[in-house]
């Protein structure tokens, strides 16, 4: 089971494997449209193993999805800034591994709490779909 449904959201197993199973049925080239405020969990989610610059952010994102999910630069970093501005996470330049000047987004304590009631309200709203989805 790729890691962005079942270790990424902490999700059920049951509920995880019926979204899963319809996510993997959808063809690869196909982009998985997000829920709206997805995306910020999303982001919260990928910061909590450590700060990433914004690019990496929607590289990590991606991996996770096994490329399901690809996050535009348009709805990046918007969401970026936006959660910067919610102060549910703080940004700081530094050099990157290129040797780059690149900003370097981290989780603040405001952030993970945040992370928490998101993680929690997706987990139910898996289980709601896989209930609606389950075949009679």
């Amino acid at each position: 089971m790729p890691r962005f449904v079942g270790e990424f959201f902490g999700s059920t197993r049951h509920s995880s494997r019926l979204l899963l199973e319809c996510l993997l049925k959808m063809p690869k080239n196909e982009p998985v449209e997000l829920l709206q405020g997805t995306l910020d969990m999303l982001i919260l989610r990928t910061l909590q193993w450590g700060p990433q610059h914004g690019h990496g952010v929607g590289q990590a994102i991606r991996h996770s999805s096994d490329d399901l999910l690809k996050i535009e630069r348009g709805s990046l970093y918007p969401a970026l800034h936006r959660l910067e501005e919610q102060g549910l996470i703080a940004s700081e330049w530094k050099a990157s591994e290129l040797n780059r000047r690149a900003k370097y987004y981290r989780l603040t304590r405001a952030g993970r709490k945040q992370l928490t009631a998101e993680q929690s309200k997706w987990n139910l709203l898996v289980k709601t779909i896989a209930r609606v989805m389950k075949p009679a």
